[in-house]
């Protein structure tokens, strides 16, 4: 049985919809219910939904053989485990954004409100920027608007909230996609079963 983390809402239903087609269907998963876990025992699949930050936990600690979660999950948690594939679809980017003309001249430390610590941490450290992290859980595009930040570090797909509230995107930090990850061990003892499932879903359309 390989166990599979699917992101809940829109990605992972995407995803799914994908994997099925792929001949990985799970028909009990589109029925209207509560329940989380869903296996189809005749095609050897176990499918569970979870938060989309939780996705390489299950995938990491060997709940999960394989899941799907964002680049930008994978940058910041650093969890261990194989990315396999891009799937090409959740498309959007992480990055630097300010008040409209906004100019970060360097003389002060550069105050940085974000819920990816690391990312923006790794950023800055790479261009010797001296910054002040400021951790925010939500609304972080707020931020530079009270004037608790100078810039916000976080992702972007459209940019709508961005415009809506004065502010825009002045660097982009890294692309994000969705990307198919595999617990190290699983890969291992369940290579094949792994590989096929790599090779039917080699991208989403």
């Amino acid at each position: 049985m390989l166990n599979i983390a699917l992101p809940k809402g829109r990605l992972g239903e995407k995803v799914y919809n994908a994997f099925e087609k792929a001949g990985f269907e799970c028909p009990s998963i589109k029925e209207n219910s509560r329940k989380l876990i869903f296996e189809n025992a005749e095609k050897g699949v176990r499918y569970f939904w979870v938060k989309p930050s939780d996705v390489s936990i299950y995938v990491e600690r060997g709940v999960a053989d394989v899941g799907v979660c964002g680049k930008d999950i994978l940058e910041e948690y650093q969890p261990d485990v194989y990315e396999l594939l891009d799937l090409k679809t959740g498309v959007c980017r992480m990055a630097v954004a300010a008040k409209k003309g906004f100019y970060d001249d360097g003389a002060n430390t550069l105050k940085v409100a974000t819920k990816f610590v690391r990312c923006a941490k790794e950023f800055y450290a790479k261009r010797g920027r001296d910054i002040d992290v400021i951790k925010l859980n939500g609304s972080i595009e707020i931020a530079p608007i009270l004037g608790l930040s100078d810039v916000i570090v976080d992702i972007v797909e459209t940019g709508t909230t961005l415009k809506e509230n004065d502010l825009e995107v002045v660097e982009t930090v890294f692309p994000i996609s969705a990307r198919l990850i595999a617990n190290k061990a699983s890969f291992k003892f369940k290579t094949a079963a792994i590989e096929k499932l790599i090779a039917s879903v080699d991208t989403l359309e």
